[in-house]
């Protein structure tokens, strides 16, 4: 076979969603945000003495090292997208980040559990109005991270010449993660606004290291969920048991049956699959893989054909 029809039949395998640069960019943008708020939030909980707002700069000290994963993660995914070390792309970089993020929110939230009670044990003076008038301003720096972040949650496969459908509105989960992570963010600088609040107005001392302890756990609930689903994604579990089904009963037909199936995800919007057909009318893979060309959601599919005679009998 001559090397032209060699290249022909070859194929990249960029798993990266449309809106790669755009959501990078954002990121960046987010992370400067989150990191200067971050440095007064700190700053401003060890001068005034409030835990909550301490609680919720450390929060935020933990969203800009998540995010900075994130942003990093688009980088490396952009520049060795091509690099054939990389069977599969680079498109599972996001579901990594986010696994190590989930990792460091762990640890933050312990940080933050352990001095709540110990100021519960020990208060100490709080100088409301000024630990408010940061927490209100860290509110809304979030609010604008996540106006920023907002929408960019769609990928969009890119094709390869398998001659099967390619996915469109699917989600990036990388973006979407740093989303919700603002949004968790905004809800620690709400409840660090009501915990001031109750103190100054009631005398509630006790109420701003409650918060504290309230955004800790709020923060391991998330990771927990970022853990679980990211961890999914890179053990390669089944992503969709419905798609799976659908497959089987849309190849097994007139006798053909299903002995294998490999579902995976590869990215954003993207999902691989091997599967083997056993029949005893033997076609060119193409004619099984025509058949699934209305499933957008395959980016990389391989097709096994294995010739078993007496097959529509045996059924």
């Amino acid at each position: 076979m001559h090397r032209d029809s060699i290249e022909a039949w070859k194929h990249e395998h960029v798993f990266l969603g449309e809106d790669q640069a755009r959501n990078e960019r954002r990121t960046w943008m987010v992370v400067g945000l989150t990191a200067a708020m971050m440095v007064v939030e700190i700053f401003a909980g060890i001068v005034f003495g409030s835990m909550a707002l301490l609680a919720d700069g450390i929060h935020m000290a933990s969203h800009a090292g998540a995010l900075s994963i994130s942003v990093l993660a688009y980088v490396y995914a952009r520049k060795y997208a091509r690099d054939n070390r990389f069977s599969f792309g680079t498109g599972k970089l996001g579901e990594l980040a986010g696994f190590s993020s989930a990792i460091l929110l762990f640890v933050f939230a312990s940080l933050i559990a352990y001095e709540s009670i110990t100021r519960l044990i020990s208060p100490v003076p709080i100088r409301f109005s000024e630990a408010i008038a940061v927490a209100v301003l860290g509110l809304i720096v979030n609010l604008v991270s996540a106006a920023l972040l907002h929408g960019g949650g769609t990928a969009v496969n890119q094709g390869h010449g398998h001659g099967h459908g390619h996915g469109h509105g699917h989600e990036d989960h990388n973006i979407r993660a740093a989303y919700l992570h603002v949004l968790a963010d905004a809800l620690t600088s709400i409840l660090a606004i009501v915990g001031l609040l109750a103190g100054r107005i009631y005398g509630w001392i006790w109420m701003d290291p409650l918060v504290g302890i309230a955004g800790a756990t709020v923060i391991s609930i998330w990771a927990l969920g970022l853990l679980r689903g990211t961890g999914a994604v890179l053990l390669d579990t089944l992503p969709d048991a419905k798609l799976s089904d659908q497959i089987r009963q849309t190849l097994e037909y007139n006798g053909d049956r299903v002995s294998d199936l490999h579902l995976w995800r590869v990215g954003p919007g993207h999902m691989a699959m091997i599967v083997s057909v056993i029949t005893d009318d033997p076609r060119e893979p193409d004619h099984y893989k025509s058949k699934l060309g209305d499933l957008t959601q395959l980016s990389h599919l391989t097709v096994e054909v294995q010739p078993c005679k007496g097959m529509q009998h045996a059924n």
